[in-house]
């Protein structure tokens, strides 16, 4: 079975339009309005195997928040869709990721309950290239909307670190690495809930 969702979400403040396969190879397409976002997406799905095809405008004249929160809650609500009854995953995922002087930790439970623990480490100044800029306070506001919209137990860590950039996109391939563990299909108990309750809630 095919493991594709699509969503669309549409507010007085963003506009999102979501593909993705859990299943993929890790193709990114993006019409992404925040520079640095896209690029964490990008390595996002291609360190999880996923396809994501993500279109979005927000309004961008408030300030990033709206949008990269929206994009955490859409993208969790995919991941909630594709893996539909979440029958025969493995269910937990977890990762030690280093990305030079960062060393990022993920741990992820598909468990139908949402729960974020966020320890990112981060200064929430901003990244600057040129005439942009990057609000890193959001990031956990995309990681809070992912958990709830996927309903998951994730905990993210820096344990050691330097740069805000390293920080951020070691937490994003960390997490993908163990998200795609997690909703691997386990050939041992393909048509099982994974969970001794029956249903994953």
């Amino acid at each position: 079975m095919d493991r594709i969702a699509e969503i669309n979400r549409v507010t007085k403040e963003t506009e999102l339009r979501l593909t993705l396969n859990l299943d993929g190879r890790g193709e990114a397409r993006l019409n992404y309005p925040i520079g640095f976002m896209a690029h964490v997406l990008t390595a996002f799905a291609r360190h999880g195997l996923f396809d994501l095809d993500l279109r979005a405008v927000g309004d961008l004249e408030v300030d990033q928040h709206h949008l990269v929160e929206d994009t955490g809650i859409v993208l969790g609500q995919a991941f909630d869709k594709a893996l539909g009854e979440r029958r025969g995953i493995r269910r937990v995922g977890t990762c030690l990721l280093p990305m030079d002087e960062t060393l990022a930790r993920a741990a992820v439970d598909l468990s139908g309950r949402p729960f974020l623990v966020f320890q990112g480490e981060l200064s929430n100044l901003p990244l600057v290239s040129g005439t942009a800029s990057f609000q890193t306070d959001t990031i956990e506001d995309f990681w809070q909307g992912f958990s709830a919209g996927a309903r998951i137990n994730l905990h993210l860590d820096i344990l050691r670190g330097r740069s805000d950039h390293h920080k951020i996109e070691a937490l994003f391939k960390a997490a993908a690495r163990a998200l795609r563990d997690a909703a691997e299909t386990d050939p041992r108990s393909a048509d099982m809930i994974p969970s001794t309750k029956g249903v994953l809630v």
